[in-house]
């Protein structure tokens, strides 16, 4: 019997609006070109520098990394060339999200930490090396983790962690088992030095590395001191890694999806900064990263410069600041509901219509990265005998949280910041009850982080950038921890699944069968379904369906079928036929055990299109430092594709990158 589990679940992507009524119907046309009136959402903005790959997708990290023509080596060379270029080998962050509780999405990882550890950079080459048709896999060393990439009929290892791969005496890139092999056989004629980490480490330091297994010797990342070129690990460790003690495969997995979407509303201004003032995800739980303090082309980061970082450091902080344009039509049009509100019609600047019910306001607030901190500030009119309830919903409106209750009118800031610290999405809700009830003023502040790595930055001459915004579609995202007892993130269960025969944690069936459905209900009409996720179906017979239905479960339509024989494999899928006007749906996971199934990840997308989506002209606002002289430069971007030229004189030192709609 199918029921709905509180105790432990998967996902939900879930709209609970709330409150009735809707937001406004939309304000420009379907394919982005602006309209007459000001649309109020403008989505996928990006601004591009010809100095700095874009990776702000996995479609994007293909066209700046791979080629027409390439053979399946110089795919497997472009791979972990990006895998060293945007991430650092450091303390990694902490969501406790996912199954390894690390982030293994490579352009997740790319885009908002910028460091991570060895496993994440082997599951980053292996995700990668699936996008370009390799086969790939993970091998586990005694205390290293590394990917393995096929071509030529053999495997080879490319380590994005240490940053190094062993040229083999065949001539081609050695395999885990080739350097093992190198590294044992050597041990074997030198008695006495296998497991004597002192004096491998001496062996290095004074030298004698150069005498040690040729494999390793030949080995091109290898500095003078025997040092990979993070200047922290070297042959010593090697030496450790390889030497047969621990020695398998290992699927390290992705669960796959992430996509910047930079979103603007008129109000809205979002700034990256090439620098951070001591925040980062992990602040409140310390193992603070190396890279909080780092200097590119200094210490560790010595080796970066020549891998084309031009960023001073790693770790950003950057804000997004949203003045509600309460008077403003698209203001009510960006809102998930405005429902019994007037704007603009005198003050307050917006008020309960009918003071018969409460009115209902609520706004979603998404980012591309990850929230540190914030704050909502407001400015409050209270009616005799009214009241504002403030809630905030992490769980994309399913479940609402109190934050304030305000009885009287003046100015009020209140605390975002321990609701939304390791979050990319929420809600907030605002219940307005009594005659002259409203606000005066809306706005919020929040502090993310994101690596600077990424970042448009320029360089000495002419820099090209390039201005693009995108369809106007949005995403609602699930994720969460497998695992009911963490309380330091979301939890599948938190997203009220609906599920059939579940065994305990990782997620699968506790006898033959059992099925997971999601519901999935979209602000505006849904254009495609999205699924990732990290399984094993250890035998011939383990599978699982997955599928959608349009019509409340009478009918569904497949997306994918995971089946065994794997121990650990990375599923995905999409659904692009969705009829239209569709704003829910369900998707079911149908497991079917014969040994052992289950998901230890899992991520679903839904694609929409955002009801009030379209174009407006967007201000670009570059700030940065020519030997100590403070430059700017402001460009407003007219058309939603758009291009021109900044020239530094001089080596620049970037400080921040400002987009926001041009007044």
């Amino acid at each position: 019997m199918a029921m709905r589990w509180v105790g432990w679940a998967v996902l939900l992507i879930g709209a609970s609006l709330g409150g009735g009524g809707c937001a406004a119907p939309p304000s420009s046309p379907s394919d982005g070109t602006s309209s007459t009136r000001q649309p109020g959402v403008v989505s996928f903005v990006k601004v591009l520098s010809d100095k700095v790959e874009d990776v702000s997708s996995l479609a994007a990290w293909r066209r700046s990394f791979l080629r027409d023509g390439m053979s399946d080596e110089e795919k497997a060379r472009a791979i972990w060339t990006s895998v060293v270029k945007f991430r650092h080998q450091d303390t990694p962050p902490f969501e406790y999200v996912q199954s390894p509780q690390h982030e293994h999405d490579p352009i997740r990882a790319f885009n908002v930490y910028g460091y991570a550890r060895c496993c994440c950079a082997a599951a980053f080459v292996e995700e990668l090396a699936r996008q370009a048709g390799l086969p790939t896999r993970g091998r586990t060393l005694r205390a290293h983790s590394v990917p393995e990439v096929w071509w030529g009929g053999a495997w080879h290892v490319l380590d994005g962690s240490l940053i190094n791969w062993f040229p083999s005496v065949r001539g081609a890139l050695a395999g885990v088992d080739d350097v093992i092999a190198g590294v044992t056989g050597w041990y074997a004629q030198h008695p006495g030095v296998a497991g004597n980490d002192p004096l491998i480490t001496a062996m290095r330091e004074d030298g004698r590395w150069h005498d040690g297994p040729p494999l390793l010797a030949a080995c091109p990342f290898l500095d003078a001191e025997g040092l990979f070129p993070a200047n922290v690990q070297g042959w010593d460790t090697a030496m450790r890694d390889y030497d047969g003690s621990v020695n398998a495969v290992e699927e390290y997995g992705s669960t796959i999806g992430y996509q910047v979407n930079l979103q603007l509303r008129p109000g809205e201004r979002v700034t990256r900064r090439w620098s951070n003032h001591g925040a980062w995800v992990n602040q409140a739980d310390g193992f603070k990263p190396e890279s909080l303090d780092a200097v590119v082309g200094k210490g560790s980061f010595a080796y970066s410069p020549g891998y084309g970082d031009l960023a001073p450091g790693r770790i950003g902080n950057g804000t997004v600041e949203y003045d509600a344009p309460l008077g403003s039509p698209a203001f009510l049009d960006a809102a998930l509901v405005a429902d019994n509100l007037t704007a603009g019609q005198g003050s307050p600047a917006l008020a309960v219509t009918a003071a018969d019910r409460a009115a209902t306001l609520v706004l979603r607030r998404p980012t591309s990265w990850v929230y540190l901190a914030g704050a909502l500030d407001l400015s409050a009119a209270v009616g005799e005998g009214g009241a504002i309830d403030v809630f905030v919903s992490l769980d994309n409106g399913l479940d609402w949280q109190p934050l304030a209750h305000l009885d009287a009118s003046g100015d009020r800031r209140i605390d975002l910041g321990p609701s939304i610290l390791r979050r990319s999405d929420y809600r907030v809700k605002l219940v307005l009850a009594g005659a002259g009830t409203g606000l005066d003023a809306l706005r919020f502040s929040e502090e993310f982080q994101h690596s600077q790595r990424p970042l448009p930055a320029l360089a000495e001459g002419d820099n090209t950038i390039t201005f693009s915004a995108g369809p106007p579609e949005g995403t609602i995202t699930i994720a969460g921890n497998v695992d009911p007892g963490e309380h330091r993130a979301l939890r599948l269960v938190d997203f009220h699944p609906v599920v059939d025969s579940l065994g305990a944690p990782p997620l699968g069936p506790g006898g033959a069968h059992g099925s997971i459905t999601f519901p999935i209900e979209t602000p505006g009409d849904l254009l495609r379904i999205r699924f990732s996720g990290l399984y094993r179906a250890l035998a011939a017979g383990d599978a699982w369906d997955v599928r959608a239905s349009f019509d409340g479960g009478a009918t569904f339509s497949e997306i994918a079928r995971l089946a065994g024989p794997t121990s650990g494999d990375v599923g995905v899928g999409q659904l692009d036929a969705v009829p239209a006007g569709t704003r829910e749906a369900l998707v079911e996971f149908v497991g079917t055990r014969v040994d052992t199934l289950f998901f230890s990840d899992l991520r679903v997308d839904a694609d929409y299109r955002e009801p009030a989506g379209g174009f407006s002209p967007v201000k670009v606002t570059y700030r940065w430092q020519e030997a100590g002289v403070a430059r700017t430069d402001v460009h407003v971007a007219r058309s939603p594709s758009d291009s021109w030229t900044i020239h530094c004189a001089a080596r620049p030192t970037m400080k921040e990158i400002v987009v926001e709609l041009a007044e």
